[in-house]
């Protein structure tokens, strides 16, 4: 274009079926218009849950503890509450945290890996979820050599 406002489509617009917005509507008023087209989906992130647990495939690592670090992704899908502003339209984090602290703590695990797919069964069985992301972390693991963490992380969908 050449700098002029032009009401009528150009050729080219005509042919690939684009429009331009009419100037009356802003970015918004498009942004609703479309909302019934298409679908949103939400995820939920917890980051450093920090728990202390009796993990590990020593009996000295189990018996004493150490602290974990527990990071969450919580694929929810679909949701009422992005419109409806309820927490009870979704997944309630501070509810997740709660449970993730106490599959964590009522038995020991050898490895972070079935901690972890405890974890990840646990809140697919208690909450509508279509997947869910348990990455668990040792900031002090119990090896001779200096590292800042060792981790381990699962990923499952719902129905698996």
């Amino acid at each position: 274009m050449d700098g002029e406002h032009h009401d009528e489509l150009s050729d080219e617009e005509r042919r690939h079926g684009e429009q331009e917005l009419p100037e009356e509507l802003d970015e918004s008023d498009a942004y609703e218009e479309d909302e019934d087209d298409g679908f949103e989906t939400v995820t939920i992130e917890i980051s450093g849950l920090s728990l202390y647990t009796h993990h590990g495939v020593s009996e000295a690592e189990r018996e004493i503890g150490q602290r974990l670090l527990l990071d969450l992704r919580l694929d929810v899908g679909e949701t009422d509450a992005t419109v409806t502003d309820r927490v009870e339209d979704t997944v309630d984090y501070a509810e997740v945290c709660q449970l993730v602290a106490l599959v964590a703590q009522q038995r020991s695990y050898k490895t972070l890996e079935r901690l972890c797919s405890a974890i990840a069964d646990r809140l697919l069985g208690d909450f509508e979820l279509e997947g869910v992301w348990v990455k668990a972390s040792k900031p002090e693991p119990p090896i001779p050599l200096p590292v800042e963490d060792v981790s381990v992380e699962v990923w499952r969908e719902a129905g698996e």
